[in-house]
């Protein structure tokens, strides 16, 4: 039955999305021929004649389960259709999509592996003089980038450096002169959280005992030092698989901002004109290629382990737990404060004379657009966006340590993986309406894949260890092997893991309230006020800098708390080294 698991799970990320977003329609309630219409001309009246010539032009089905067959029997002869608003086929609207958001997200994960690498350079020059591992700056940097959020920077460098220094396009996709700010707005954020997956797997392997045994016998710097990246890569790289089909779907909002032709560009306009056969195609495509890179990564995670490495253990960090709770708690406390102090306060008071104040003594956060009282937003707002995040979080870990546990080659969550939050959010906010409550769903629906899909390699890793073969020798049972071994041994990084996610979940959250999917447009929440903001970024700065702030703050509390302490022995120290090369 093995050799039938890639086929179906190929039939059923085809069928599922094909059904679902065939759904969408009636999940809504909404007429498709009268949306169809309004995308083509909103002024017409809608006159049931003209919505009846719609329906028999366009071929819009009478329900979702004929619509779905028919276009599934279509795409099998290799006809996806045609746009139910151009009546252009579909293949010729989703094929070049497919070659710029492909090209993007190449661009941006390779701006972001460069950017980790450069965040990690003098961490990786102490590794090689061997004087320490990881240091807490890189990790601070990394947590400032992977802060960010991808539409307020996609924003500021179309104003700065597109529009007041002009040098670059403004829109389009038409060049090389195209690609930089896009990619950099995609891949930044990105870095943030690459240089700590990798400081991570870094701090690992300098733990391991076959490092101290290569210095003590005078092997060259370099040679450690390229040992210890392969052994830290060989971890890390499904994540890095992950992080070009996350990027891939997750390109929405930086496409809609710099006009990009892409393929979330795409499928956002069909999904909010209805047009059913340009969605499904869209994210078919995504949902492939998110299953054909995550066999991808599986296959090089087992390519690099190679013989030499297996049995090689799990890393397990050696960093200053101690001085990194120092500073965590640091930066949660100084967050902690504005957030009190800003629970205090009134949110909702309107003053139109206070209209865009800049901080002084009587609002230090300064006011908004409507005169109310900055401060105060933020620490209202705080409640939904950390709180939110949390849930997201918690719950994410748990169902990505058991997916993960259970799982060992390519699957759902790689399928998944490539579906966006927005995409997610405008399914679920066509059957809940929008609100935080649909946000949260659509957020939590993919925050738990990359945790399975680390769970997933290190568990691949921990299965192959001595110590493990060991216990099963000796007759424990599977149960008794991952609540004693598998477990304590995995469990640790992708805790961490899960602690530097909670501010990607908080700016998915801001992302789909930056769309109007999450909280409503007068809400507190973090990502409304960045949105409300963004006109005013210019004149304003103050309005957009404490929010990003405080997600910031948010993302160094989460990278430098230690997810056990530093010196808790593991059975990984007797973890066997890699060959000699």
């Amino acid at each position: 039955m093995r050799f039938l698991r890639f086929p179906l799970l190929a039939a059923g990320a085809v069928l599922v999305p094909a059904f679902v977003v065939g759904a969408l329609p009636w999940l809504s309630g909404d007429d498709p021929a009268q949306t169809v219409l309004r995308a083509r001309s909103a002024e017409q009246e809608l006159d049931p004649a003209v919505l009846a010539a719609i329906r028999r032009e366009a071929g819009i089905p009478d329900d979702p389960l004929t619509g779905a067959l028919s276009w599934l029997g279509g795409a099998v002869r290799g006809d996806f259709g045609r746009s139910w608003v151009s009546g252009v086929p579909v293949s010729e609207s989703v094929g070049p999509a497919i070659g710029v958001s492909v090209t993007l997200a190449l661009v941006a994960a390779l701006v972001s592996l460069v950017c980790a690498l450069l965040v990690l350079a003098p961490s990786l020059r102490r590794a090689a003089r061997g004087t320490g591992g990881v240091g807490r700056g890189a990790v601070a940097v990394g947590a400032v980038l992977a802060a960010l959020p991808e539409f307020l920077l996609a924003a500021g460098l179309l104003v700065v450096v597109a529009v007041h220094w002009r040098l670059a396009p403004t829109s389009g996709w038409t060049g090389p002169a195209n690609m930089p700010l896009p990619a950099l707005a995609l891949g930044l954020p990105a870095a943030g959280a690459l240089s700590r997956v990798l400081a991570s797997a870094i701090d690992g392997a300098l733990s391991e005992p076959w490092v101290r045994v290569w210095r003590a016998n005078g092997v060259r710097r370099r040679v450690v030092l390229r040992a210890v990246l392969r052994r830290a890569v060989a971890v890390t790289v499904p994540q890095l698989v992950l992080l070009f089909v996350g990027l891939l779907g997750s390109g929405i909002v930086v496409e809609t901002v710099f006009a990009i032709p892409g393929l979330g560009a795409t499928a956002l306009h069909a999904v909010l004109a209805q047009d059913l056969p340009v969605v499904q195609g869209c994210v078919i495509v995504l949902a492939l290629l998110g299953l054909a890179f995550g066999g991808v990564g599986v296959l090089a995670h087992r390519w690099m382990l190679g013989p030499a490495l297996r049995g090689a253990g799990l890393p397990q960090s050696t960093s200053d737990s101690g001085g990194s709770a120092r500073w965590a708690l640091a930066a949660a406390g100084v967050l902690a404060v504005a957030v009190v102090a800003g629970l205090l306060r009134d949110p909702s008071a309107i003053s139109l004379t206070d209209r865009l104040a800049p901080p002084t003594a009587a609002h230090p956060f300064g006011t908004d657009a409507l005169g109310r009282d900055l401060l105060a937003r933020f620490g209202h707002g705080a409640l939904l966006s950390i709180g939110g995040s949390l849930v997201i979080g918690t719950i994410s870990l748990v169902i990505g340590v058991v997916v993960g546990m259970t799982r060992a080659r390519a699957g759902v969550a790689d399928v998944l993986n490539a579906v966006p939050p927005v995409l997610a959010g405008i399914v679920v906010a066509a059957v809940a309406g929008p609100g935080m409550a649909g946000a949260l769903v659509a957020v939590g629906a993919v925050a738990w894949i990359p945790l399975a899909v680390h769970t997933r390699t290190l568990v691949a890793e921990v299965r192959d260890a001595g110590f493990v073969r060991a216990a099963r020798a000796s007759g424990a049972g599977r149960a008794h092997v991952a609540r004693r071994h598998l477990v304590p041994s995995v469990l640790p990084p992708v805790l961490r893991h899960a602690l530097i996610r909670l501010p990607h979940n908080a700016l998915a959250l801001a992302g789909l309230g930056y769309l109007g999917l999450a909280a409503p447009h007068d809400s507190p929440e973090w990502g409304a006020i960045l949105a409300q903001s963004l006109d005013y970024a210019e004149t304003a700065p103050w309005a957009v800098a404490f929010p990003t702030a405080g997600l910031t703050l948010l993302g160094l509390t989460a990278a430098l708390t230690p997810a056990h302490p530093a010196d808790t022995p593991t059975p990984h120290d007797r973890a066997r080294a890699p060959r000699l090369r």
